[in-house]
Order: structure tokens, then C-alpha cells, then sequence
């Protein structure tokens, strides 16, 4: 599979992520929540806060969240279960997550880590290092930026003219299909069901039937292979739609 990338033009990328970014914290202890929260906030980040893991699952697929971090012992369902249950789910299996722990043992981030997790931080932890591990997280696995263009395969969107390119050929795209393409290329091989495009394109604030969503896509699908491409734009019956390097 071939990753989407993105070439920055601006020193101040880190602060544009940064400031659009949600965070989701699962953690039971209130203290704990207390000292993340302050200290993400602090940066420009936006927080949301589960205590369980049923929250946990809950509030991944109601706010879809940018990065996750998720404390090891929580009440009924550990850490290690959640990121599982995340990863199992095609919805949600991208989703960055840090493990937050006070068990330090080699054995432990082994298990942390093959369960899911991104990164793993032993308890106590310094503030500062928990942000710059958010910061690095969301480099490497969140594109999107107020400037720069990210690349897929030979598609290149350039997000401050909204240009989009294949090859030497510039496509002409509408509003509705760009901001499509754009959520698609932010995670390529990431499915996002109607619901979620619908969402993520139109607002949740918006009536607009499930429906549309497929007419955009097909909109966007016979402009990106106008000139002769392959459909980078996958349908998962049941689920959604992603962009995916095609199969030989």
C-alpha cells in the first residue's frame, strides 16, 4: 500500500495541526485527567474525556477523534481491550494511540504495543514529553495542514489553492468533491462509512441523506480518471468508501 504525504511549506505547520486536532483521554483517575487536560489545552489541542471503556468505544465513534490516549487499568475493560476492540474495527482501526501506564516492565509495552498502541508512556511522565508526543504522532500519521499539498499515488492536492493534479493533468473538481478527495487522502486505506463523510464534508449540522454521498463519489471517481488513471477510490459494500492503491 503507498501512503499519502505531505510537503510543507510553512514553519508554523505544527501549530495548524495542532490547533484542530481532538484529543480523546481515557482515564479513570480525575487527577490524571486533570494535568493532561491543562497541559494539551494549553497547546491548542481540543480534549474529550472517557472514564470507561464503553465511553471509550462511545465517544471514539461519535467524535472520531484525531489520536486516543488510553490509560492500561480502567474499570471493566483494561486499555489493552479497548485498543483491540479499535483495531478490529475498520471504522476506527487507523486511529493513533498513545498507552498511558505505570507498568514498566519490558513484558508490558511488548503486550501494549502488539495490542495497538502507537506509543507507549510509563507513569509519572513528564507533561512536556507527553505533548511532544502528541506533537510527533500527529506528524506522522495526521497530513492535513493549512499549507502544503498532500500526495497520493500520483494525486496531488494543493490544500491552500485547492488545485488537485494527476500525473501533469489538472482536475477539475467541485467543492463538495474536493473536500471529499481531501478526507479520503488525510488516511488513505481508512474506510469512512456515508454517515461519517457525511459528517465530515456537509456538517453534522446539515440534512442531507445518505444518498448524496454517493453521487459525489461517483462524481469524483469519473474526474480522477478522466485522463486515463486507475479508480483509486474503493467501495466497501456495507461499510463506506476509501482511496487505496488498486489491486494487481
Amino acid at each position: 500500500m503507498a501512503f499519502a504525504h505531505t510537503v510543507t511549506t510553512d514553519p508554523l505547520q505544527d501549530f495548524y495541526r495542532t490547533v484542530s486536532a481532538l484529543i480523546l483521554i481515557v482515564e479513570d483517575e480525575a487527577p490524571q485527567v486533570e494535568v493532561l487536560r491543562y497541559n494539551l489545552e494549553r497547546e491548542g489541542y481540543r480534549i474529550v474525556v472517557a472514564t470507561d471503556g464503553e465511553e471509550a468505544l462511545e465517544a471514539v465513534t461519535l467524535h472520531h477523534p484525531d489520536i486516543a490516549i488510553i490509560d492500561w487499568m480502567l474499570p471493566e475493560r483494561s486499555g489493552v481491550e479497548i485498543c483491540r476492540h479499535i483495531r478490529a474495527d475498520a471504522e476506527t482501526r487507523h486511529l493513533p494511540i498513545i498507552m498511558l501506564t505505570a507498568r514498566g516492565e519490558e513484558s508490558d509495552r511488548v503486550q501494549g504495543l502488539d495490542s495497538g498502541a502507537d506509543d507507549y508512556v510509563i507513569k509519572p511522565y513528564s507533561p512536556r514529553e507527553m505533548v511532544a508526543r502528541v506533537r510527533a504522532l500527529l506528524r506522522r500519521t495526521r497530513p492535513e495542514n493549512d499549507e502544503g499539498q498532500i500526495i497520493f499515488e500520483d494525486i496531488l492536492l494543493d490544500i491552500v489553492s485547492h488545485k488537485v493534479t494527476r500525473g501533469d493533468k489538472r482536475i477539475a473538481l467541485g467543492p463538495t468533491e474536493y473536500r471529499i478527495l481531501k478526507v479520503l487522502m488525510e488516511k488513505p486505506g481508512r474506510v469512512y462509512s456515508r454517515e461519517r463523510l457525511l459528517d465530515r464534508v456537509w456538517g453534522s449540522d446539515i440534512d442531507v441523506e445518505d444518498r448524496t454521498v454517493d453521487v459525489h463519489i461517483g462524481r469524483l471517481r469519473k474526474a480522477l480518471k478522466a485522463n486515463g488513471g486507475s479508480d483509486l477510490i474503493r467501495t466497501v459494500r456495507g461499510s463506506g468508501y476509501a482511496i487505496d492503491t488498486p489491486e494487481d
